[in-house]
């Protein structure tokens, strides 16, 4: 994926798997709730990869976690 801000994609991915493992969930039992495939959650919350979501599924991972969506796109 070309994106000029590569940085916010890993960080956001950083931060939906904090959100992740605060909450309890395996990946596997997270990518279920949130109809995604594990090989999908793992490009997201890797640092390797730069693989973005659409806001649909920002939402539903939201909405899964409890958290605002804000959350996962705010610059700490």
């Amino acid at each position: 994926m070309r994106t000029e801000y590569p940085e916010r994609y890993v960080t956001m991915g950083l931060k939906i798997a904090y959100y992740r493992k605060k909450a309890g969930f395996t990946q596997e039992v997270f990518a279920e709730k949130i109809g995604k495939s594990v090989n999908f959650l793992s490009q997201v919350e890797g640092t390797g990869t730069v693989r973005g979501v659409s806001l649909e599924t920002l939402f539903k991972i939201a909405d899964v976690l409890g958290i605002p969506p804000s959350k996962l796109l705010e610059n700490d």
